[in-house]
């Protein structure tokens, strides 16, 4: 075990797949002699060659429109879309060509393409480069979106997605890219296959739901709540679709109550639909209304008030004082007093 970087496992990943398989080509913005802005490609043209792993003109729609024809023609593309915003040029291919092929050709064409894009905020990017666009690949049918927030998911989430058949968004937290853990290369281990969300702390007091960037914050936060008696259990949900029902709901069955966390805004985000399901399903168990904690509903700002702007263990902690707990002593502050006394 040596320590390992998110970003070196990542390069782990799209190495031992170009080794098993000839048919996985990388394409993309600077991931050839550059390595790709952040590393993740690091080698890779000089190890394998240019023609299995490609820079691109700066032409987002350009790029998934050519892994579109090569993956119907058997290869398997790994796209880098290089930062969050630059995928939105190539929104349409997207939409109206990666995600509806297998519907399309009722079954017979499998699109086995992997879509990188490193996503989210807190290091200090500028506008268009720090985006959390997670809803809009959720709200698409025919996609699958998966983010990993651990080393060992990083490499196991993106050999999974490589592997898979149907066109795979795979979302890279950027924050989390420097972010290291004792992991081995040469003997990586099983990690959970996509569509399973994985309990990373035990709690009884109330559920954490996160995801990608936002899980340290929501185990930072679980460390500071057991002052206030609160054991906290944080669930990392690893795959956005398809989601894990069944661990979400069984956690929040045990506790009771949920909070959803994430960068994105709020509005129309992915916590709306998380919760809603929560809901759905669980709503005889809850003691309290399911929370969101998340960035706010205004474009991404600028770097120096961006620790405004994202969500972080304090906002998570003032979360939990409201909801609604039977042993809150009437008056001791705001909304906890009014919540008891209502009680």
């Amino acid at each position: 075990m040596t320590r390992t970087s998110m970003g070196k496992a990542l390069n782990t990943a799209l190495r031992d797949a170009l080794r098993e398989d000839p048919a996985v080509h990388i394409l993309g913005e600077d991931v050839g002699a550059l390595g790709g802005v952040f590393r993740v490609t690091d080698g890779l043209a000089a190890e394998f060659g240019e023609s299995r792993c490609a820079d691109t003109p700066l032409a987002e729609s350009g790029i998934l429109g050519s892994a579109v024809g090569m993956a119907m023609y058997g290869l398997r593309p790994v796209v880098e879309m290089q930062f969050d915003a630059f995928a939105y040029p190539a929104f349409e291919q997207l939409v109206s060509h990666v995600a509806r092929m297998r519907n399309r050709t009722r079954g017979r064409l499998p699109l086995p393409l992997t879509i990188r894009i490193p996503y989210g905020g807190a290091i200090g990017g500028v506008e268009h480069h720090s985006d959390s666009s997670e809803a809009y690949y959720m709200h698409t049918p025919g996609l699958q979106v998966v983010t990993p927030a651990t080393v060992a998911d990083a490499y196991g989430l993106l050999r999974a997605a490589i592997a898979c058949d149907d066109p795979v968004v795979f979302l890279e937290p950027k924050s989390l890219y420097w972010s290291k853990a004792d992991w081995s290369e040469d003997r990586p281990g099983e990690v959970p296959p996509p569509g399973r969300a994985v309990v990373r702390r035990e709690g009884r007091s109330a559920t954490l739901l996160t995801y990608g960037p936002a899980l340290p914050m929501c185990l930072e936060a679980a460390d500071a709540a057991l002052a206030d008696g609160r054991e906290l259990e944080v669930v990392d949900l690893r795959s956005l679709v398809p989601f894990d029902d069944e661990t979400v709901c069984a956690s929040v069955r045990k506790t009771g109550r949920a909070i959803v966390v994430h960068e994105a805004a709020g509005f129309g985000g992915a916590g709306a639909e998380i919760a809603a399901r929560v809901t759905e399903r669980c709503f005889h168990r809850l003691e309290a209304p399911v929370l969101r904690v998340t960035g706010l509903d205004i474009p991404y700002p600028p770097p120096m008030l961006e620790s405004h702007h994202l969500p972080n263990a304090d906002r998570i902690l003032d979360a939990v004082e409201r909801l609604q707990w039977s042993d809150e002593p009437a008056g001791r502050t705001g909304e906890r007093g009014r919540h008891a006394v209502d009680a």
